[in-house]
């Protein structure tokens, strides 16, 4: 699943990841996956090869939705030079991302225990994640303006990783999908979907902010 090998150290903390993830979902529905090596298959392991995929010059990661710290944790433990953000509205989750974010030792990782929406207007990222949220398509209205508009050479991104009828208003043309519509969200230049490997349907968007 791996595009090249993690830091020694990732290791250890991806392994203590998957212990707490599977402890602390005997008390609440983190994720409906149980056995760890299960879990790892199927959503470590898939959120440690969209950490790859990560563009050169992104420095801030927003986490639409966090949940279970999916896809964030894991990018955050395989990139460890980033600074990303947790946003989870549900209290009983991100009171499990704060322990997670403690006991793993993510000096720059920071959770955000409310909506996205009621983030300061001003405050952009360099790249927006989305992982297994709810109404994928409305997420994603809310979630483009977080990512900041191109300065230079540096663009904005955003990441999804979904399967195939999720994808919503993401309508393909030719090899410049384009994301949901409306005057006030932000256009988005999509890459054609990458598959997962080991999956049947599974994919991986990374898109632009277009300019």
């Amino acid at each position: 699943m791996l595009l090249q090998p993690l830091p020694l150290a990732a290791y250890a903390q991806l392994a203590q990841y998957v212990e707490l993830l599977s402890h602390w979902n005997q008390k609440m529905n983190l994720t409906a996956v149980r056995g760890p090596s299960v879990l790892v298959a199927l959503h470590v392991a898939e959120c440690l090869r969209a950490a790859q995929r990560i563009p050169e010059g992104v420095e801030t990661v927003l986490d639409f939705g966090s949940g279970a710290g999916l896809p964030g944790i894991p990018m955050q433990i395989a990139r460890p030079e980033l600074r990303v953000t947790l946003a989870e509205s549900q209290k009983k989750k991100a009171a499990f991302l704060r322990e997670a974010v403690r006991e793993l030792g993510l000096g720059r990782a920071t959770v955000h225990a409310g909506r996205v929406e009621d983030l300061r207007d001003e405050q952009v990222f360099d790249l927006v994640t989305l992982r297994a949220v709810d109404k994928m398509a409305e997420a994603l209205v809310a979630a483009l303006p977080r990512i900041h508009p191109p300065r230079g050479a540096n663009l904005g991104w955003g990441i999804v990783l979904t399967v195939h009828p999720e994808l919503g208003n993401i309508q393909s043309t030719g090899n410049r999908p384009d994301a949901v519509s409306g005057s006030a969200t932000p256009r988005m230049d999509w890459l054609p979907p990458e598959a997962v490997p080991g999956t049947h349907r599974r994919v991986i968007l990374l898109g632009s902010r277009a300019r």
